[in-house]
């Protein structure tokens, strides 16, 4: 998962990051690196569960997001993989030309919004280029705890897969299938067949650029309820299945519940930027409603839910104020 981030000296931020030690960075395929950080004395790092993310600080105040790839268990190491995207933004380039051996790099605690639920009988993974990284771990995770998966990997050729030695184990196995399409995505995996007929317990989960996501979204829409998946590592755009955004609400008031504060929240202003203009503290990061960090607890109102993480049941109580709106004239947050 990797998304352009908004930098926030929000006081409090640096106590929540860590100085991490580049150990090792490995070619993994086409584009491709991964990098390896370790504490920098040899101590344990903080636990992480498959699905999480990291926040990676680099020169010139760009943060990136991605996702843990390694096995949950090692709690010496966490590792990353990042695609070299010279359309994107620059942050990949910028991650690929400054993160060497030996460095020393600022990281957030790992967050997860992408967990696998408990009680599966069984997991399908789906993996769409980079978007791999998550679902590795999650292998990992199942494997470790006996649980029944089945993981397919689309690309466009074998030099563009990522983690061929890691991955062998499980393709020898018959838990991983490989899928290559030459670029053309019909000559690839045919999702609607794969995802035509859920068993019972089944659970799906899939990650992915743009068309992949959409071709996953549209294949699963008969699985039962709680059973589909996905993270994004860029927010969808407006008017997809998963992100229906509207456009931007006229002004509304935000009343901070502890302290009785107003603040309005202007038609092209996010709740996030006029609570820190108001100097109320609030920790951002992606600014696109893909990782959490923003998200808080809503008293009172209606909200128009933009996001691309939360349940339906999450969004009874909780928002993300990087995105959501409020329909009602005043919101009140928890705060």
């Amino acid at each position: 998962m990797s998304t352009q981030i908004k930098s926030n000296p929000v006081a409090g931020v640096q106590e929540q990051t860590l100085t991490l030690l580049v150990r090792q960075v490995r070619f993994e395929g086409r584009g491709i690196n991964s990098y390896e950080l370790v504490d920098p004395e040899g101590a344990p790092l903080p636990p992480f569960a498959a699905g999480a993310h990291l926040d990676i600080h680099l020169s010139g105040g760009v943060v990136r997001q991605y996702s843990i790839c390694n096995a949950p268990r090692e709690r010496h190491r966490y590792v990353i993989a990042v695609l070299r995207d010279e359309r994107g933004r620059g942050g990949s380039k910028a991650l690929h030309e400054q993160l060497r051996v030996q460095d020393i790099v600022r990281v957030s605690r790992p967050r997860n919004n992408f967990r696998l639920v408990e009680g599966a009988r069984r997991v399908l993974l789906i993996a769409g280029g980079i978007g791999v990284t998550p679902l590795k771990a999650m292998a990992h995770q199942l494997d470790d705890a006996g649980i029944d998966y089945e993981m397919h990997y689309c690309a466009k050729d074998e030099r563009s897969a990522a983690f061929a030695e890691e991955f062998e184990p499980m393709r020898a196995s018959g838990r991983l299938h490989l899928h290559f399409d030459g670029g053309d995505p019909s000559a690839g995996l045919d999702i609607r067949d794969l995802l035509n007929a859920p068993a019972d317990g089944e659970h799906v989960y899939y990650c992915g650029p743009g068309g992949f996501m959409k071709a996953c979204a549209e294949a699963a829409q008969h699985w039962p309820a709680g059973t589909v998946h996905f993270e994004h590592f860029k927010a969808p755009e407006r008017g997809s299945a998963e992100h229906a955004a509207n456009d931007a609400n006229d002004s509304f008031i935000v009343r901070v519940a502890s302290t009785g504060q107003e603040i309005e929240v202007s038609k092209d202003q996010s709740i996030a930027d006029a609570l820190l203009e108001a100097g109320v503290t609030m920790e951002t990061s992606c600014c696109a409603g893909l990782c959490g960090t923003c998200k808080v607890r809503y008293l009172e109102g209606e909200v128009e839910h933009n996001d691309c993480i939360m349940s339906d049941e999450e969004r009874v109580e909780y928002l993300t104020a990087c995105v959501s709106r409020a329909t009602s004239k005043v919101l009140v947050l928890d705060l």
